[in-house]
């Protein structure tokens, strides 16, 4: 499937230029467009992220845990596909590939139902997927594409109880309300939210502005663009006009609370902004929805204890945009597989079962989870071999 999209480059990049002028003629907003438009390097990063997938362990017939009780009943959690995966998404052309990637690597079939605006560059990414599982000896169609460019096309997707096994919407809060509220058919809600950068009284405060004017403004189109930042006040009188001058000299407007607006070109920020999916300043407390975030901090601040906060811990975490790619831990939102104990991608044991890894409870060895685990199917035929 990887070699697939690279030997017909020309002819998605072709597909995608119509897409681009249909965008273009209609006056699509600029950051729309970029979310849609293919080159070269957005298809290598595509083909990279397939082989990625396809270098996974194979989740399907895994024995994630066990125990046998008293009466020798024995019981088993396993892994299982789902069967038929409908996606739903909106333009970027790139979620083609990483949705039939992951599905197939994890024994499912798959329909996926993308953007109308993208329709040319799905079609043409959909038929070298599916050339190259026909190749592989595989179905092909274990990928299709909906057909369709209106909303019936959607609808009938979303009322297909019993041919399609779940739904997962991947795009705007609109979409996924729309799809959790409209749906006969299971589905697994992603999630929305903002993406934030905390910067900690003890950081390098060089490195922290580096890091600011990175995440917002490397590519602003995307939806792991940072849009709220939240500084400590002992380091405020330091911070702020540096990352505000910085911020401006890239064009960004500043929305800000009375901290913030005590310098010039900062708007007043309102309890919307706080929640848009826009923003340079922001206030993590406030925030609506939880995607992910940065915290810039001095090694030593990770002996200070954090609390309950589910958020991520202080310390010196890669920059907040890590590229779009699957396989990267850069917040897409196509890893709602993960989130059913179902079917998991694992990179090693990274991503075990703790009990399974690590002991029960009281941390004695869990000799069942490693006799369970030798009691593992073959691998599944789709998975094996069709992102390669």
């Amino acid at each position: 499937m990887a070699d697939a999209l690279l030997s017909q480059a020309p002819s998605i990049l072709t597909a995608n230029a119509e897409d681009i002028a249909r965008a273009e003629a209609s006056s699509t907003p600029p950051n729309i467009i970029d979310r849609l438009r293919l080159t070269d390097e957005r298809l290598e990063a595509m083909a990279s992220g397939l082989r990625e997938v396809a270098g996974l362990a194979d989740p399907v017939g895994e024995v994630v845990r066990g125990s046998t009780l008293a009466n020798g009943l024995e019981l088993r959690q396993v892994r299982v596909p789902f069967g038929v995966v409908g996606m739903i998404y909106e333009a970027r052309p790139n979620v083609t590939a990483d949705a039939a990637g992951i599905c197939l690597k994890s024994g499912n079939a798959v329909l996926l139902r993308g953007s109308s605006s993208a329709r040319s560059s799905n079609a043409a990414i959909v038929a070298a997927l599916r050339a190259a599982l026909l190749a592989s000896g595989l179905p092909e169609d274990a990928v299709q594409l909906v057909p369709g460019d209106t909303h019936d096309s959607v609808k009938a997707l979303m009322r297909a109880r019993g041919l399609v096994d779940v739904l997962i919407p991947r795009g705007g809060a609109g979409l996924i309300r729309s799809v959790v509220e409209e749906s006969t058919v299971p589905v697994i809600e992603t999630g929305v939210g903002n993406c934030h950068v905390y910067v900690d009284a003890s950081a390098d405060l060089e490195m922290a502005l580096s890091i600011v004017v990175n995440a917002k403004t490397h590519r602003t189109s995307v939806c792991n663009a940072a849009e709220s930042l939240l500084v400590h006040a002992d380091i405020a009188d330091d911070f702020l006009p540096q990352v505000i001058d910085a911020l401006h000299e890239h064009d960004v407007t500043i929305h800000g609370d009375d901290r913030f607006r005590e310098y010039d070109g900062v708007v007043e920020a309102t309890d919307e902004d706080y929640g848009t999916e826009y923003l340079s300043p922001g206030h993590l407390g406030r925030r609506r929805g939880r995607r992910r975030g940065c915290d810039r901090t001095h090694p030593r601040a990770l002996e200070r204890p954090h609390g309950r906060d589910r958020g991520p811990r202080p310390g010196h975490h890669p920059p907040v945009r890590g590229g779009r790619r699957l396989g990267r831990g850069a917040g897409e939102r196509v890893h709602a597989l993960h989130r059913r104990r179902r079917v998991r991608l694992r990179c090693g044991d990274r991503d075990q079962h703790p009990e399974a890894a690590c002991g029960g409870a009281d941390g004695a060895a869990r000799d069942d989870v490693d006799q369970v685990r030798r009691h593992r199917r073959r691998p599944h035929p789709i998975g094996s071999r069709a992102c390669r």
